[in-house]
Formats: C-alpha cells, structure tokens, sequence
C-alpha cells in the first residue's frame, strides 16, 4: 500500500523557517517528487519538484527560499522553507509521478501525480 506522510508543519513568524518531510513507503517507480500547496479559497499550486535524475524545479514565488530535497534511498522527501512570509501560508502536500517534472512548475497538471499526502499546515504570521 502506497503511503506519503507529511510532516513538521506549524506556527511561524514572517522571516523564520521550517523544514517538511515527507515518508514514502510502498512506492519506488516514482520519476518525480513534488511538494504543493493550497491556500483557503485558491487553487492548489506546485512549489518544487525533484527528478530521479537530480534535477530540481521550484515555482517563481519560492525560488531562493525553498530548497527541495531527498535522502539517499527516496524514502523521504524534504522541503526547507526559509524567510518565509504570510502569503506562504497553505495547506502542503507532497506527491509523486511516474512522469518526469522538468516543465515549469506551473505548467504541471495535478492529475499527472499518482499519489498524494493527506497535507500539513503551514501558518505565517505577520
């Protein structure tokens, strides 16, 4: 049974950070891994993805502050979120696909990605 499971969201002031986690078990094919976001009454959103070949995308708005990342076995999947601000605050997701994410990140469709979190809350505060 595919599981994702994100972890380490909360409560921080404007300007600090955090790190999310994301434990994946049951799912090795996976050529992407993607975190995103929703806020109340928007769309959800793609932040970041990483290949299976390394290479990275991040959405415009995070560029520079968010950093994504993966152990060694794919087994976890993490998103560092420095200097983060109010607009940040959302619901945060992570999700894997069998296709490569090499497009820009607003370009990726939702339904292209196989599986999905249940989400961790992330508030920024002013």
């Amino acid at each position: 049974q595919v599981q994702l499971v994100e972890s380490g969201g909360g409560s921080v002031q404007a300007g600090g950070s955090l790190r999310l986690s994301c434990a994946v078990s049951g799912y090795t094919y996976s050529k992407c891994m993607a975190w995103f976001r929703q806020a109340p009454g928007k769309e959800r959103e793609g932040v970041a993805g990483v290949n299976s070949d390394g290479i990275k995308r991040y959405a415009d708005s995070v560029e520079g502050r968010f950093t994504i990342s993966q152990d060694n076995a794919k087994s976890t999947l993490y998103l560092q979120m420095n200097s983060l601000k109010p607009e940040d605050t959302a619901t945060y997701y992570c999700a894997a696909t069998t296709f490569w994410c090499y497009s820009r990140v607003g370009s990726w469709s939702l339904a292209a990605f196989d599986y999905w979190g249940q989400g961790t809350q992330v508030t920024v505060s002013s």
